[in-house]
């Protein structure tokens, strides 16, 4: 079965001016180290209230998505008088809990924090409760019975980014009776289950037709979603498959890449993924991925700040009782149709 290529011919026409595009998009390099902490004690103030804020983060710029997340935090922490101390867990849950061990007993005016795993930040969230310090979640939520230990949310709508992945696989196979793998983000990072489910169930609900044959973790990372592929191929037999998903487009390079190590063109394969990233957007241009959700690392950076602030600041309209709590930012699908507009250039 082979889909469409309609505009493939175009789009690589327009190819060379996209990248040139997404290239104007990358951030300039932070001060911030790799992991550790960063004062950002320079910071300018608003109107000469400071502020001392303890972010806790599980990467920095050890990763393409922390290194272009990083300044824009840093920028509007100067802007709003907010003095920032910068941690990087790694995505290590016991380091991070031992980082907000270190926060709570400093007594800053908030911490922003960036959940390594959902399932075991509960105990730092008591204690910044118990000690009166506001929290506010950046990029990846806290389960429901923990949020209403936390002031609010921003970032990406994890579980709608699984589900526009699904919507456009929907429409790529168009009624056709596929069978597809699914590679999932890191085993209890809350992000990776919302984007698993947001993707399962729409697909259940929207084309039944689609048949998920196999799904394993990728741990965001290209060589073991790689792997992972191969091993789903083999079980569930590669001429069952027609079809591919990942949980962000790191994985889904390695998946495309598993099928190229048997020979298998991936334009004969129906794939979507998230994230619009430096190396799914020219995936997508190529053809070879059909399609993406874009997602603004600068954004998420930026407004985990304003989000601490308006705690700090009293702003009651933002409580989690409220919607306006969650603050989620912009993810249009991407397409081969758009792929090089500059609204949707890759960030990271």
């Amino acid at each position: 079965m082979r889909k469409s290529r309609i505009g493939l011919a175009t789009a690589s026409l327009l190819a060379v001016a996209g990248l040139t595009l997404a290239g104007c998009a990358t951030a300039d390099e932070p001060a911030a180290t790799d992991s550790g902490s960063t004062d950002s004690s320079d910071s300018a103030t608003t109107g000469g209230e400071t502020y001392e804020v303890y972010a806790l983060l599980p990467q920095g710029n050890d990763q393409p998505y922390g290194t272009t997340y990083l300044p824009p935090m840093e920028a509007k922490a100067a802007e709003l008088g907010i003095t920032l101390t910068i941690t990087n867990s790694e995505y290590d849950g016991d380091k991070q809990a031992s980082e907000c061990e270190v926060a709570v007993a400093a007594q800053p005016d908030g911490i922003i924090l960036w959940p390594a795993l959902a399932d075991t930040i509960r105990p730092c969230l008591e204690a910044a409760s118990a000690a009166g310090i506001p929290v506010w979640i950046t990029n990846a939520d806290v389960n429901p019975e923990d949020a209403p230990l936390t002031y609010g949310y921003s970032g990406t709508d994890s579980y709608g980014q699984g589900a526009a992945s699904a919507e456009m696989m929907c429409e790529l196979v168009d009624g056709a009776e596929v069978g597809i793998i699914q590679i999932n983000g890191l085993t209890g990072n809350s992000v990776a289950t919302l984007r698993g489910n947001g993707f399962k169930e729409t697909i259940a609900a929207n084309c039944p037709n689609v048949t998920i044959l196999a799904e394993q973790p990728g741990d965001w990372n290209k060589d073991q979603s790689q792997i992972a592929a191969s091993e789903m191929l083999t079980a569930v037999g590669v001429e069952n498959v027609q079809g591919m998903y990942a949980a962000d487009d790191s994985m889904i390079a390695g998946g495309i890449d598993a099928l190229k190590a048997r020979g298998l063109d991936p334009m004969d394969f129906f794939i979507t993924s998230i994230g619009n990233t430096f190396l799914g957007n020219p995936l997508v241009i190529s053809g070879e991925l059909d399609g993406t959700v874009f997602q603004s690392s600068s954004w998420d950076g930026e407004n985990a700040v304003v989000g601490i602030y308006r705690a700090m600041t009293g702003d009651t309209s933002l409580g989690r009782d409220d919607d306006g709590s969650v603050l989620y930012m912009p993810n249009p699908k991407v397409t081969i149709d758009n792929a090089t507009d500059p609204s949707v250039a890759p960030e990271w």
